[in-house]
C-alpha cells in the first residue's frame, strides 16, 4: 500500500552569508520539524574557475546535534577544534557530533579551488536524544565505497549511507534508527523505496522530474509523508534523470528548542547555548 503525502514542501532561497545562498525546504512554514530531522540545506551547484579565492564559512558554534554533509560535487574542507581536518570528497557523507559544543569552519579546498569546477551539497541536522546532547563531539567520513547499493533494478543507482535497508546495513552510525539513501534514477525508470509504519520519511529531489505515488515532484522540492499512515510503499518514476535523497528515521518525541546554530531541548538551554558562545566556552578556531 502506498504512504500518504502529507506535503511537497519547495526549498526557498535562504542567505547563510552576504554572498552564500541554499536553498531550504525545512523549516518551513507550511511544516516545521520530523525530529530527528531538523534542517535540510542544499547548496545548489557553484562554478569556481580555477585559482579561485578562498570562500569558508568561518567558524562558528553547534551544540546539540549532528550536521551531515552529502557531497554533490566538487571538494570541502572542514576543520572543527574537537582535532578534525579533513576534506570531503564529491560522493562521501560527513558526520559530525556536535554535542556538548563545538567550533568549525567549512568551504571548498584549497585542491578544489586551484583546480576549478562545480560545488554542490546537501547539508542536514539530525537530532539526537537529551540524553547524549552533552556527550563528547566527535566525527565520522563515509567514502562512497563503503555504500551497498539498494534498490537495484535498471536505471536505479542508489546506495544506503546509514541505517538497516535490504539485510544491509550503511557504514554511518547514528544515536536512534536512520536509514538515508541516495544516489539517481534514470529517465523512464521506477523503484519502490520501503517505509516502516510511526517513521518519519522524507524524499528530496535535487534535481530533474519524478512522480512519487502519483504526484508530480520537480528539483528543490522535498517530499513529507504522513508517519501517521500505514502505507509502506514509496512508488518512484523518473520523467527526467532525477538526483535524490531518501530519509526515514523513528521520531525522537522530545521538545525541540532549535535556534541560531543550536539544537536543544528548551529555550532555556538553547539560550544557554548562545551565552556560553558569547562567553568563549566553546573555545578558539583559526579559520
Amino acid at each position: 500500500m502506498e504512504k500518504k503525502i502529507l506535503h511537497v514542501v519547495e526549498g526557498r532561497e535562504k542567505h547563510i552569508t552576504d554572498t552564500g545562498v541554499v536553498r531550504q525546504p525545512l523549516p518551513s512554514m507550511q511544516f516545521r520539524f520530523a525530529s530527528p530531522f531538523i534542517v535540510l540545506h542544499h547548496m545548489p551547484p557553484k562554478y569556481y574557475v580555477p585559482g579561485s579565492p578562498e570562500e569558508r564559512l568561518h567558524p562558528h558554534p553547534h551544540r546539540g546535534f549532528a550536521p551531515v554533509t552529502f557531497m554533490l560535487q566538487g571538494q570541502g574542507f572542514h576543520r572543527d577544534n574537537a582535532g578534525n581536518s579533513m576534506t570531503v570528497t564529491a560522493g562521501d557523507v560527513q558526520w559530525m557530533f556536535a554535542g556538548k559544543g563545538i567550533l568549525h569552519s567549512e568551504g571548498p579546498s584549497e585542491e578544489f579551488l586551484a583546480n576549478g569546477g562545480a560545488y554542490e551539497l546537501l547539508q542536514l541536522w539530525f537530532n539526537v536524544p537529551a540524553a547524549h546532547k552533552w556527550d563528547a563531539p566527535y566525527y565520522q567520513y563515509v567514502k562512497n565505497t563503503q555504500m551497498p547499493a539498494v534498490a537495484v533494478s535498471e536505471g536505479v543507482h542508489l546506495q544506503l549511507v546509514s541505517g538497516d535497508y535490504e539485510n544491509k546495513t550503511g557504514a554511518l552510525q547514528n544515536f536512534t534508527p536512520i536509514v538515508s539513501i541516495w544516489g539517481n534514477i534514470e529517465k523512464g525508470s521506477t523503484t519502490t523505496l520501503k517505509t516502516t509504519p510511526g517513521y518519519w520519511t522524507l524524499l528530496y529531489v535535487v534535481d530533474g522530474k519524478i512522480t512519487v505515488n502519483g504526484t508530480p515532484v520537480e528539483g528543490f522540492h522535498l517530499v513529507i509523508f504522513d508517519k501517521e499512515d500505514n502505507g509502506e510503499d514509496i512508488q518512484i518514476t523518473a520523467g527526467e534523470n532525477t538526483r535524490l535523497l531518501y530519509l526515514s528515521a523513528d521520531p525522537i518525541n522530545e521538545p525541540v528548542a532549535a535556534k541560531d546554530n543550536f539544537v536543544m531541548n528548551t529555550a532555556e538551554e538553547a539560550e544557554q547555548a548562545i551565552a556560553d558562545y558569547k562567553n568563549g566556552l566553546f573555545g578558539t578556531l583559526e579559520k
